[in-house]
């Protein structure tokens, strides 16, 4: 049996890649920050798949060296999903950036050191969005400018992560595949409801959060985000690629609250804040200036390779939006 050192586990798309893989018949070595955190984890996914003793779990920090060597002595490939991610801005941007880089780094560095060739990257949309003006169509050749006008913390920490990791295969025997989503959403398989996704979406159906931002992009379900991840493990279609796992069309987050109005949510408020309010609001609060990339502008991003390499639809929009409302409302009820 194959086994895939799965490095951030314990998030919303690790926890879809690792049940994903364990159904596809892959042994599972989980990272994680601290080993506190194993027992709830096997509970959880175990709620999912058979684990047949095939998943386990290693100690690692992105910032640290300690463990990458011996993490993937046993492992026939790495899937780097873990990453720092906050849509606010913080006030120094190597918080996000040098965790970005230097996780990967490592990653791609312990499986080299192990003769491990494959690896399959969690990057994003937000590495392909050019100069920042949208309207554009985006495709595997699509790079962010990280010198562009707002381009933000997490946009530059996703962009050089990813050039690193390309740039370190580029002289060895090694075959890297870059997985790039929208905003993720699809159901949650835990009860924490305090990452990015999660949160919007309670904001948006308890009536938090009143009015949308103008900003359109193609949107991911996280179950697909997990499918193409295992999928590109041992696809030799796949290697050397920058693959786009999104809908096929770019939508806007008026649209998610429009659609969740129509299907009974009732306090769900489907205003546009105007562009104007969100730049003024974007000077005191970091959150608002983390949407300055998007406000005002539609990227559409090109899944055709996507579809033909790994013969795959993108779950449908609205279903992947009626279903992270509803995981989302049985976990509030809970």
């Amino acid at each position: 049996m194959k086994k895939v050192l799965l490095t951030g586990v314990s998030g919303y798309i690790g926890l879809h890649c690792a049940v994903e893989l364990l159904k596809k018949g892959y042994a599972v070595k989980g990272s994680i920050r601290n080993l506190s955190k194993a027992q709830k984890l096997t509970k959880t996914i175990e709620k999912y798949v058979n684990l047949n003793e095939n998943l386990e779990f290693c100690e690692l920090d992105l910032l640290n060296d300690d463990g990458w060597d011996e993490a993937v002595t046993d492992c026939d490939f790495v899937m780097h999903v873990a990453s720092p991610f906050f849509s606010k801005v913080p006030k120094d941007e190597n918080e996000l950036i040098k965790p970005a880089v230097e996780g990967t780094l490592r990653a791609l560095k312990a499986a080299h050191k192990a003769g491990i060739k494959r690896i399959v990257l969690t990057s994003s949309m937000v590495a392909m969005l050019g100069d920042l003006i949208g309207n554009e169509n985006i495709t595997q050749n699509s790079w962010t400018d990280i010198n562009a006008k707002n381009a933000t913390a997490y946009l530059k920490s996703k962009t050089l992560a990813e050039k690193s990791a390309w740039d370190f295969v580029k002289d060895k025997e090694m075959e890297l595949v870059t997985i790039h989503p929208g905003p993720v959403y699809g159901p949650s398989l835990s009860d924490n409801l305090s990452g990015e996704s999660m949160t919007l979406f309670k904001q948006i159906i308890t009536g938090e959060l009143k009015q949308m931002f103008n900003a359109s992009i193609n949107m991911s379900d996280v179950r697909d985000v997990a499918k193409v991840h295992v999928s590109a493990l041992e696809n030799e279609q796949a290697i050397g690629q920058r693959f786009i796992v999104a809908t096929e069309m770019a939508h806007s987050f008026q649209e998610i609250t429009k659609l969740l109005k129509s299907n009974g949510y009732e306090k769900v408020g489907t205003g546009v804040a105007p562009n104007f309010m969100v730049k003024l609001l974007s000077n005191f609060n970091s959150e608002m200036k983390g949407m300055l990339p998007y406000l005002g502008k539609k990227y559409v991003g090109d899944i055709s390779d996507t579809k033909n390499i790994f013969d795959w639809e993108p779950i449908p929009f609205d279903k992947m939006i009626l279903d992270t409302a509803k995981s989302v409302s049985e976990i509030l009820e809970a």
